[in-house]
């Protein structure tokens, strides 16, 4: 086994592409049921990695309350009005090309 996150101290299953692509339910479960990454790989090089998913953090609503101040209005128009093509009147925009 070779250790492929780079810490030197673990070690990583390997399994052939081939052998993966015929058991590759069993490996999925396997992996599910003891944490441990698989490593995929194709002519002796690593190609994927099989891990469990991360456990969700319990995030929790309004956890984020306090962490962040508002500057200025959020609301008001951040222009000129006269900036916006939508806010022009149309007839006194065909009056100004016809001129």
């Amino acid at each position: 086994m070779i250790c492929y996150c780079k810490c030197g101290s673990c070690t990583m299953e390997e399994i052939a592409i081939s052998k993966f692509k015929a058991t590759c339910l069993a490996v999925l479960e396997r992996v599910r049921k003891t944490g441990k990454p698989v490593v995929v790989t194709r002519f002796g090089q690593p190609i994927a990695q099989i891990s469990p998913p991360e456990v969700a953090k319990n995030i929790k609503l309004g956890g984020g309350a306090g962490t962040m101040a508002i500057l200025g209005d959020i609301v008001g128009p951040i222009g000129d009005e006269s900036d916006w093509e939508a806010a022009q009147d149309p007839e006194t925009e065909e009056a100004k090309k016809t001129e």
